[in-house]
């Protein structure tokens, strides 16, 4: 059995990318792993179905480590807490919320935005962009404005571009049958989970003890499944993050976060802090400033009205010339500068094509893109993210609850929200099968409660 995300010989082709990133030189290394007969081409999806033999798989694990010892060049881009808020800006004037104001709305808005992008995404995911448009055009379905479906698909086009194998039976609108499971809304209520027992006090090690507990292996994915190997290993943060983890900069940590800026409504420097402590668990730099940058976004969605203004907070809390804030600095340019989506989606790939599909830096950029040419429209605001490829169920998520939030659940649309039938499934211990307006409720509770509220 080949246990995916972990080999040593996978690792080593993706850690070669990822040092090269953070400006080491990997030359040397690289030579060695190329004349022993290993491959430089990264496995597609970070997996591969090639079997490296004993051998290599060994020469591939003194490799990592030697590129681990490797000392980091200077960057702008630190991890630590302390660092990254002295970089902070100024945020932008959010509009004051009333103390007597009920959460409840906005917050309900956010969960059911954030599953409906998901679930539009998660027959796509894995497919590119080309896909996903040749797929509508096919059906006469272009721009998107709905869920997917399979009525109407021309077989050809169907084996060309297939559905994601795992999402296709509960994700297409013919079969919706309440909000199917996924890790992106599984973290959201994790997150909650957290917070109920330990409240904004916790510590990575609370977060690494609520992972063992509750997740099994084979639900993590990616960073999080090297930082819970690594754990297993008993290695500790911030070790869980670095060791053997090519994955340290992807978008895990980026999907985990956004409860923790609903709970902190218009307060986003408050909510940053919380998911450094999450996400420092199993990534750095970029990985951890998606996180915080998805947290303060969702905060100043609880009292902002402005696309602009939310997005401006969120990058008010992330090192200014970190490759992620660049990113997304460009995609707001993109939105200004050009008035066609496609032609500005072209822009957005031309710029970060080359990094893994599920990296923090492209899709985070491709995000706030959605909400930008959004503009707080809801329905293009989540198509616009999904049909520009890359993780498509994650970006729809996020851009999901950011816009689900500024707009309130009273004013979503039924044709997003009715097929979720108030249900959510979860394997998570005492989440299957939760309504989402209990969900709000909870939510809305903890926000009360940290914000000293009676």
């Amino acid at each position: 059995m080949r246990l995916t995300w972990v080999q040593p010989d996978d690792l080593l082709q993706l850690e070669l990318v990822q040092s090269a990133a953070e400006g080491k030189d990997v030359r040397a290394i690289a030579a060695a792993w190329t004349a022993a007969g290993g491959t430089l081409e990264p496995p597609g999806g970070g997996i591969s179905n090639r079997t490296a033999s004993r051998e290599l798989r060994q020469l591939a694990g003194r490799l990592l480590d030697e590129l681990a010892a490797i000392p980091d060049p200077a960057s702008a881009e630190p991890d630590g807490l302390d660092g990254i808020r002295s970089l902070w800006s100024e945020p932008p004037a959010l509009p004051v919320i009333p103390a007597e104001q009920d959460p409840f709305d906005r917050v309900h808005g956010a969960w059911l935005g954030r599953a409906a992008g998901c679930l539009l995404g998660k027959p796509v995911e894995k497919v590119p962009r080309q896909g996903i448009r040749e797929i509508l055009q096919s059906q006469q379905k272009w721009p998107l404005n709905g869920y997917f479906t399979a009525a109407g698909l021309p077989a050809d086009v169907a084996e060309r571009w297939p559905w994601n194998r795992a999402s296709r039976p509960t994700s297409l609108a013919e079969v919706i049958d309440g909000m199917p499971e996924d890790d992106d809304t599984n973290y959201t209520m994790l997150a909650l989970a957290l917070l109920e027992k330990h409240g904004s006090s916790f510590s990575t090690d609370d977060v690494a003890r609520m992972w063992l507990a509750a997740l099994p292996a084979s639900r993590v994915f990616t960073a999080e499944r090297a930082a819970y190997r690594n754990l297993l290993e008993g290695l500790e943060p911030p070790e869980t993050a670095t060791v053997r983890n090519p994955y340290r900069e992807w978008i895990g940590a980026q999907i985990r976060t956004d409860l923790y800026g609903w709970v902190r409504p218009g307060d986003p420097r408050s909510a940053a802090e919380l998911p450094w402590r999450d996400a420092r668990l199993s990534h750095t730099r970029n990985g951890i400033y998606g996180a915080m940058f998805t947290a303060a976004m969702g905060s100043a969605a609880m009292a902002a009205t402005d696309v602009s203004t939310v997005i401006a907070a969120g990058l008010a809390v992330i090192p200014p010339q970190s490759r992620l804030a660049g990113a997304v600095r460009l995609a707001l340019e993109v939105a200004e500068d050009e008035p066609d989506t496609e032609r500005g989606l072209d822009r957005l790939h031309a710029a970060y094509g080359d990094l893994h599909w599920v990296h923090a830096v492209n899709n985070a950029a491709l995000v706030a893109y959605g909400l930008r040419v959004g503009d707080g429209d809801f329905t293009r605001s989540i198509c616009v993210a999904v049909t520009g490829g890359w993780d498509t169920d994650s970006n729809g998520a996020t851009a999901g609850g950011v816009a689900g939030a500024i707009a309130g659940a009273g004013r979503l649309p039924a044709r997003w929200t009715d097929p979720l039938q108030n249900r959510i499934a979860s394997s998570l211990r005492g989440f299957d099968g939760a309504g989402f307006d209990d969900l709000a409720r909870r939510t809305a509770t903890m926000a009360i409660n940290l914000a000293g509220k009676p």
